[in-house]
């Protein structure tokens, strides 16, 4: 196993969805790696949570990442989430991302969670996506 490529990973999707024009309309630069302290308002996306296990195979060091994107907005129900999340995964389904480091093999949708974030009228949803990767 190698989890050399994560950082390349990350940075990777972090650029594509950055500069996805139907994201952008969407919600500007609130595009965020790590979130800014105290409540932010409006609609955003974060990179979130990460998964990571052994995908080595005779072809070499590999690795599939189970990355989480969210999508967080207080405006009244789902309906601009779902925009928003539709947005994501058009542009990483299937997207061809260069790193820095090691080969993107393929990034595909995996699951997604909606729900209202407890005791706040916030809506959210982790998309999870599957990205297997090779450490070459």
């Amino acid at each position: 196993m190698s989890y050399g490529v994560s950082t390349a990973l990350q940075q990777a999707v972090f650029q594509h969805l950055a500069a996805d024009p139907a994201i952008t309309t969407l919600v500007g630069a609130a595009i965020y790696d790590a979130v800014p302290p105290g409540i932010v308002a409006g609609t955003y996306v974060s990179l979130g949570p990460e998964d990571v296990r052994d995908a080595s195979d005779q072809t070499g060091h590999g690795a599939l990442h189970e990355i989480t994107v969210s999508v967080v907005t207080d405006a009244a129900g789902f309906s601009t989430a779902k925009a928003v999340a539709t947005a994501v995964s058009d542009a990483l389904v299937d997207a061809t991302l260069s790193l820095d480091r090691g080969a993107l093999v393929y990034l595909n949708f995996h699951r997604a969670r909606a729900r209202r974030v407890q005791d706040a009228d916030v809506r959210r949803i982790d998309l999870k996506f599957r990205a297997r990767v090779q450490d070459i």
